[in-house]
């Protein structure tokens, strides 16, 4: 359990980093760059239909110094008037910290509000960060979180999954049914069938 415990300590340190960062980051120019719909000129029934396409696209954006800060680019995206939200097919997402570490976002299909406060990536759904060396020298093995569900809540800082997760650091690995990570608490709740490994440390 003590190990369990210090491998949870060590995931609510990089969670926040690319769950809240980059799901934010990936789809507030795409829900920006929506068009507002015209107020219907008479009442009629409610369509789920969308209103605005985006085919092959690419967004980047860039930092004031012009170092690339993300590219989000998906097959096809979807506005529907009726939800106002944000439909992406084969998103994938690549972002870059302050320090310039990278991280990974792909799924086969991601749902966002109008403000982006809520972000749902579904179907393969796969967030990497990058191996890192800390300041210390010391390095950081990648960390990947995984399953066919991912619902990231951006203004409280919250990620659940009502399906299975996999969360994978270096050799370390646990699996759950279901998972609710609350990155203010900094808690990492994993329910259902839990199971993990816990690989010992190389020696140098």
């Amino acid at each position: 359990m003590t190990g369990f415990r210090a491998l949870l300590e060590r995931l609510t340190l990089y969670l926040p980093v690319f769950l809240m960062g980059v799901l934010a980051m990936a789809t507030y120019w795409l829900v920006r760059s929506t068009p507002t719909a015209e107020a219907p000129k008479a009442a009629a029934a409610v369509q789920h239909l969308p209103d605005y396409f985006m085919r092959g696209f690419a967004v980047k954006t860039f930092d004031d110094s012009g170092a690339l800060k993300s590219e989000v680019s998906g097959r096809e995206a979807r506005h529907f008037p009726d939800t106002d939200t944000l439909e992406i097919d084969q998103v994938s997402i690549r972002s870059f910290d302050p320090q310039g570490r990278l991280t990974t976002a792909t799924a086969l299909r991601a749902l966002t509000n109008a403000d982006a406060s809520e972000v749902q990536l579904i179907g393969s759904a796969q967030v990497v960060r990058a191996a890192t060396q800390a300041a210390d020298g010391v390095l950081q093995p990648a960390l990947t979180f995984s399953g066919e569900f991912l619902h990231a809540f951006m203004n409280t800082e919250r990620i659940t999954s009502h399906k299975p997760v996999v969360l994978t650091r270096g050799a370390d690995r646990f699996s759950a049914d279901r998972m609710d990570f609350d990155n203010r608490a900094r808690i990492v709740q994993l329910d259902g069938r839990v199971k993990g490994v816990l690989m010992p440390a190389s020696r140098p």
